[in-house]
């Protein structure tokens, strides 16, 4: 009996021992990865592997869509390259800082050699913040201001301040100096009026009111007389209201960010926002360049939202290669934009100039790029 015990965990030693090897060259089916962690949400006690590690929020009533939306973006970019140098592993938590947190610790334990995510805002700072951050990691969000940037934490974000400076940066050059914005009150068109309005003016702009947006004709006709001094609208709108607005606002010129842009939604909705300037991802705006057309597209979703989530995994992808081979210089011909790395980890995006023209959403000035490799 004590042979057989003895025979039996030798055996089990050496399928143990093939079988990390096994997953060394070839990987864990994602799945597999991805529900051990969703399920235990703690270190898994098994033999470090070298991998990319993607820890995403998928069983999140409030960012599942959104997290799977990216995973299969991430997937996408991976299926494109000719060879994957490590295996990628999921790792599944909720939106609860201390899951991710887990999922975080589980990751590095596990072997992960460049950790993708999180991507929620509170479990980014909760990273930023105080965990140790031993291997590269891009956050696909920006954390709130902790003072505290850890040498291995690189920030992608698709985050709205970013897109409202730069239509500041765009109307300043096109030689605007004097603003009104429309401001629709929510939470998320707030920062993007006060991301605009501040960046305007510290470029030496002035903006000569703020206009709470309300659907009423008499209030919106009422926006035309506080106009009348300026030489431009932003509009903190999304594509609804700005639909709405649009007519009451005469010939001046009008700018936006990508709130506005819900995709081609047929001429009388393009007439509608005629002439409205904007800014857009180039997966959105430039769907038949070759440096776009590289990756395939996903099926169809439910929101432009949730097309720029899946453009956002493709470039997560692309960054994570980066950091596996070393590469802290990154400048990335990026499908969500122009990337590159700035101070503090932050990689910035730099985005399309889009204008609604003849009933449809068209990039005004696309640039030349490469096809991605």
């Amino acid at each position: 009996m004590q042979r057989f015990v003895a025979a039996r965990c030798i055996a089990v030693r050496i399928i143990t021992i093939i079988s990390a090897c096994l997953l060394a060259l070839y990987g864990a089916p994602a799945a597999m990865a991805s529900d051990a962690t969703a399920q235990t949400g703690a270190v898994a006690a098994t033999a470090q592997v070298p991998h990319i590690a993607l820890l995403l929020p998928v069983n999140s009533k409030i960012f599942g869509r959104h997290a799977a939306a990216l995973r299969d973006g991430f997937r996408a970019a991976a299926k494109a390259q000719s060879r994957i140098p490590l295996p990628v592993r999921e790792y599944a938590v909720s939106d609860n800082v201390t899951n991710v947190l887990e999922g975080y610790r589980a990751a590095v334990a596990a072997g992960a050699q460049v950790i993708v995510g999180p991507l929620t805002r509170d479990a980014v700072t909760a990273l930023a913040f105080g965990e140790p951050v031993p291997v590269p990691t891009l956050a696909l969000n920006v954390p709130d201001n902790t003072g505290r940037n850890p040498g291995n934490l690189y920030l992608l974000s698709l985050q709205i301040e970013t897109e409202a400076r730069q239509v500041a940066q765009i109307a300043w050059r096109d030689g605007r100096r004097t603003a009104v914005t429309l401001n629709g009150g929510s939470p998320v068109e707030r920062r993007m009026q006060a991301a605009f309005a501040g960046e305007f003016m510290r470029l030496g702009g002035r903006v000569a009111t703020d206009v709470a947006y309300a659907p009423d004709p008499d209030k919106l006709k009422a926006i035309t007389r506080s106009g009348s001094a300026a030489d431009m609208y932003f509009l903190a709108l999304g594509y609804s209201e700005a639909r709405i607005v649009r007519s009451y606002l005469g010939a001046t010129p009008i700018y936006a960010t990508s709130g506005v842009h819900a995709g081609d939604q047929g001429p009388l909705a393009g007439f509608d926002l005629a002439g409205v300037n904007f800014v857009d991802m180039p997966w959105l705006l430039e769907p038949n360049h070759a440096a776009v057309m590289v990756y395939a597209r996903s099926k169809p979703l439910a929101s432009m939202d949730l097309e720029r989530f899946y453009a956002l995994g493709i470039d997560a992808w692309r960054i994570a290669q980066l950091l596996l081979s070393g590469t802290r210089d990154i400048r990335l011909d990026g499908v969500t934009g122009q990337l590159t790395l700035g101070a503090d980890g932050h990689i910035e995006r730099e985005l399309v100039v889009g204008r609604y023209s003849e009933g449809r959403p068209l990039a005004t000035d696309p640039a030349p790029r490469e096809p991605a490799r």
